[in-house]
């Protein structure tokens, strides 16, 4: 196989990998703007493209992560008034339910989950958001927000334990 395909089909592994992910991750960090988001999405991809396989491969995660943030925040400040994502803009992924009844209570579950994330202090719900929607490492996450990894695992527990505490105070 030419270097030329090896690298397209790692571009299109990366983008099937990696492009929901990030337009999930890039749509919050825009205040649930979705066409916003998807530009945010391509350019980081477009920039992943003209990147050197070598300087990349063994960090493409963080790097996909941090270049997406990168542009989602210079985007977000670009803008005069950043409103607050809408819960139905951040989509979560369910288990498969047996039936409508477990469907509908699952469903309420993650919008009661969904408005408690938003409750988080702004860095608090990054964080968990790359850790948990993203799946990235304590060092990953470290990297692509610029904090140390023990502020990353600090506000990951204290905002755990926020979650957590709201969640025990809902009535079931």
């Amino acid at each position: 196989m030419s270097a030329a395909k090896t690298h397209a089909a790692w571009i299109r592994e990366s983008l099937d990998r990696f492009e929901g992910p990030l337009l999930r991750y890039a749509q919050r960090l825009l205040g649930g703007d979705l066409e916003a988001a998807r530009d945010v999405v391509q350019d980081t991809f477009l920039r992943l493209c003209k990147q050197p396989r070598a300087e990349v491969e063994d960090r493409r995660r963080e790097w996909l992560f941090t270049v997406c943030r990168n542009r989602a925040l210079d985007v977000r400040g670009k803008e005069t008034h950043l409103s607050r994502a809408p819960a139905e803009a951040i989509q979560g992924q369910a288990a498969p339910t047996p039936g409508p009844q477990a469907k509908a209570e699952a469903e309420e579950t993650q919008r009661s989950l969904r408005g408690l994330l938003d409750r988080l202090p702004e860095n608090q719900g990054e964080v968990v958001r790359l850790r948990f929607q993203g799946g990235l490492s304590y060092r990953e996450i470290s990297a692509v927000t610029g904090l140390s990894e023990s502020n990353v695992g600090y506000l990951l527990h204290v905002a755990l334990k926020a979650l957590r505490g709201q969640l025990d105070a809902v009535p079931s």
